[in-house]
Parts: structure tokens; sequence; C-alpha cells
């Protein structure tokens, strides 16, 4: 296994395994290939979907994810603009505070 790749175990539904390994035949591949394009074109999707996007930059917000791993799923560009909302919201918050 080349070292840009992880081993990751998970449990899911038979049912969905099954059509996986299905899937697979067609292709002439194996499981795993299955699963790594879904999971890429999930997270091609997810990147692009507003509401996710919305949940994604709310968790940056709030602190639960880094600005790295949220470069990882946004991308740089949009990325750099939660950052940049992000010091606006944090220095209207310090002012808000202060005038108390």
């Amino acid at each position: 296994m080349s070292a840009d790749k992880r081993r990751v175990q998970f449990r899911a539904p038979s049912r969905l395994i099954d059509r996986t390994d299905s899937l697979a035949d067609v292709f002439g591949s194996d499981r795993t290939d299955v699963l790594i394009d879904a999971l890429r074109q999930f997270l091609r999707d997810a990147a692009h979907d507003d509401e996710i996007k919305q949940e994604i930059a709310g968790a940056y917000y709030d602190d639960e994810i880094t600005f790295e791993q949220l470069k990882l799923l946004v991308g740089k560009e949009e990325a750099a603009n939660f950052r940049v909302l992000k010091r606006q919201l944090d220095e209207d918050l310090t002012d808000e505070l202060a005038e108390l």
C-alpha cells in the first residue's frame, strides 16, 4: 500500500455492500474502487451544495474544524472567504462586548 493511502474500516448494511459488490462486478473492479468513487462524488457534490457549505462554515465559525480542514472541504478560495468573514464576525463581537 502506498504512503498516501490509509486503511479505513467501517460497518455498513449488508444490502448496501451487496449492491456495491454487484456494481464492482459490472465495472470489472472491486468494492474499494466503487466506494472510493462514491465517496469522491459525495464530497465533490457536498462542496457545491449551499446548505452543506453553510454547515461547514458554521463548524468553522464555531471552531469545530480547523482552517486546514475547511480548505479540504470547500477549496482554498472559498475557505479564504470564510476566514475573512469569521475575522469580521469576531471583530464585531469584540466591539459589541467592549460597548457593554
